[in-house]
């Protein structure tokens, strides 16, 4: 299923769905991230090591077994996402594999609410390309799953991460003390938050209008 972004939308079921956005400056589409994507999506996390490593959550507590296979990361997010509780979207530009964005632990009744974690290769970052992901995603959220608020924690130390909720203009709510594990370390984390009473437009758009203000 492809639906194209904005605030109207007609779509049969919420998953799967490819989003896409297309500007001046190159098409960026969120689509499901599949197991043929093994290849690309491993050589383009082994150039980015060192960019996205220090970033990377991490199991306090290592189960048996070793790390999964591609095969089985995808399957796995691909069974959450059928449950409900997850998207999880390859990030493409001009048909490219970029990176990824997840929406995560996506919850309704009193909350109506969800997470968004992303990552992007740095030879493509600071573009707008996550930024007008994330805004996608988000409409999406607000649009088609009736959700009311969208949240995304970033280290305090990742500026190009700040960066993107920066440019969208979502709120900032403070620190979060020792809210998730990585690299061996409980961290803590910047937390900012939309709801969709403050995009009635869409937050797509209002990023727009923001490039554009910008020139």
């Amino acid at each position: 299923m492809t639906a194209r972004t904005g605030r109207a939308w007609a779509v049969a079921r919420p998953w799967p769905v490819t989003l896409r956005e297309d500007a001046l400056d190159g098409s960026v589409v969120l689509r499901p991230l599949r197991r043929r994507d093994g290849q690309a999506w491993m050589a383009l996390r082994a150039r980015n090591a060192e960019w996205l490593d220090r970033w990377e959550a991490t199991a306090p507590r290592r189960g048996p077994g070793g790390p999964p296979t591609f095969a089985e990361y995808v399957r796995t997010l691909s069974a959450q996402a059928r449950s409900g509780a997850s998207l999880p979207f390859a990030v493409e530009f001009d048909g490219e594999l970029v990176g990824q964005l997840t929406v995560s632990s996506i919850t309704y009744g009193s909350l109506c609410g969800a997470s968004i974690g992303y990552w992007v290769s740095e030879h493509v970052a600071g573009r707008g390309i996550i930024p007008t992901a994330v805004a996608m995603a988000t409409d999406y959220c607000f649009g088609v799953l009736g959700l009311h608020r969208i949240e995304i924690n970033i280290r305090p130390e990742n500026a190009p991460s700040l960066r993107v909720v920066e440019k969208l203009g979502l709120r900032d709510e403070g620190v979060r003390e020792r809210f998730l594990h990585i690299q061996g370390e409980w961290r803590d984390h910047r937390s900012f938050a939309i709801t969709a009473e403050e995009v009635p437009g869409g937050l797509l758009a209002r990023w727009q209008a923001t490039r554009r203000a910008a020139g």
